[in-house]
């Protein structure tokens, strides 16, 4: 038997693709020539933006956004709050072939997925690639055009080819600067905010 998908104020532009088997949240907006594939879960108040490919079984959390012509393919898990820029692609297989040893056109079965994982908040600048089996942590700031090929940590800044840190980032983006130990407790100063930001404990001399 079918199953029913509730998309309550759901948003779909006449030129997008989405799968009946899909399940978009209230208030998501999904714009023209977008592709949702079947068992795709997407949260509410997303926004996705012309040509953007949500593979299979892709899940995205609440209050996304997801610029034009971004791929995110079948392994890849979005938490909330993530901002993602136009053109960046997800990969999703460490070994990629065409065909298999002996010459035959690789089916689903001979696809070996890797998966990814970006955190709550975290922002990728536009042609970001992800080298698939990285975390992208909470809050952190991939520069744009940079490679991501390992784990970034919680509100690092990133950028390069591949991606290396280069400082911290507060929850609003800005630079934080006076990064000191509180109490056991790695910390930086938002000079925007005018506040405090904790950091990871493995943070130490990734300055």
């Amino acid at each position: 038997m079918e199953q029913h998908i509730s998309r309550k104020d759901v948003f779909i532009h006449p030129t997008a693709e989405v799968s009946p088997e899909a399940q978009i949240g209230a208030g998501t907006r999904i714009w023209g020539l977008a592709q949702v594939r079947e068992g795709a879960v997407i949260g509410a108040e997303c926004i996705l933006g012309r040509g953007v490919y949500i593979d299979a079984r892709v899940h995205i959390g609440a209050r996304v956004k997801i610029q034009n012509y971004v791929s995110v393919f079948e392994g890849v898990t979005i938490e909330d709050g993530v901002f993602i820029g136009p053109h960046v692609c997800f990969t999703n297989d460490l070994l990629p072939r065409a065909i298999t040893p002996d010459g035959r056109l690789k089916g689903a079965q001979d696809w070996q997925i890797t998966p990814t994982l970006v955190r709550y908040g975290a922002s990728l600048g536009a042609r970001t690639v992800v080298v698939c089996g990285v975390t992208i942590g909470e809050f952190a700031l991939v520069g744009a055009g940079s490679v991501v090929t390992r784990d970034v940590p919680p509100h690092a800044l990133v950028y390069g080819n591949p991606a290396r840190q280069h400082g911290y980032v507060c929850r609003c983006a800005r630079p934080l600067s006076e990064l000191r130990e509180e109490h056991g407790q790695l910390v930086g100063w938002c000079p925007a905010c005018q506040c405090l930001c904790p950091l990871p404990a493995h943070s130490a001399g990734r300055r």
